[in-house]
């Protein structure tokens, strides 16, 4: 049998870790391959990047063999951005279009200005950054009172949060893929600002709200991976 290959971006300040458990519980034939970006995990002694397009280009470029066959983009947040970005710049280089993109946890590249404002196309200082990591509520206050970790953290997150923020969204074609959009009912991102994805695929489109805040995707595991798996199922393989 051959597996279909879920292309994992991880949410700001992240490395590609956080997908990792997912390998352990996603069906044999749904091949996870979290994408580490620069600067973190094992490409920690890569430069961080600001420019969202740049390094979806880049991606593009290093993820082309794992979209040379039947493959799925997955996002949350700023991941879910850099999904969708990925999948044009994967097009642009002649790739066939993924069987699905998921993007989590975030409002549509149409409605940022609703969403973030203009306050994040500057760089924050770390007490302002430590700040909405804790109204995210997804970062122990133990963690956030360790100067060691948030020393490692933050530089990665600082960059992030401009990446976001600077983020220019561009007119072009629709995508022609299914685009299933999560989000948590406590999140910032409104029902509206979710919709507003379905203008980005000519596919099938559906919004799946889930309990909780912005880190639904791990409050609600179990929940997330049987949705990606029921999706999922129609585009299995045959050897």
């Amino acid at each position: 049998m051959t597996a279909l290959n879920l292309l994992c971006l991880p949410y700001s300040g992240a490395s590609a870790m956080v997908y990792s458990r997912w390998r352990r519980k996603l069906p044999a034939w749904l091949q996870v391959r979290p994408v580490e970006l620069p600067g973190r995990g094992a490409r920690l002694g890569e430069p961080l990047q600001t420019d969202m397009q740049a390094l979806a280009r880049q991606l593009a470029s290093e993820q082309r063999l794992a979209a040379s066959t039947p493959y799925a983009l997955l996002g949350h947040s700023l991941g879910a951005l850099l999904a969708f970005e990925l999948a044009h710049e994967l097009q642009a280089l002649g790739c066939k279009a993924p069987v699905a993109l998921f993007a989590c946890g975030t409002a549509a590249p149409t409605r940022r200005e609703d969403y973030d404002g203009k306050g994040w196309r500057e760089a924050k200082t770390d007490a302002e950054l430590i700040d909405e990591l804790r109204q995210l509520q997804g970062t122990p206050e133990e963690v956030l009172a360790n100067e060691e970790l948030m020393g490692l953290t933050l530089p990665i997150l600082r960059a992030d949060f401009l990446m976001c923020g600077r983020y220019d969204y561009r007119q072009r074609a629709p995508l022609h893929c299914p685009l299933h959009v999560l989000g948590g009912e406590a999140d910032r991102a409104s029902e509206e600002q979710l919709l507003a994805w379905r203008r980005e695929s000519l596919g099938d489109f559906s919004l799946e709200v889930f309990p909780g805040g912005h880190f639904f995707i791990h409050e609600h595991e179990d929940r997330v991976l049987s949705l990606l798996t029921a999706s999922l199922e129609p585009h299995r393989l045959s050897a």
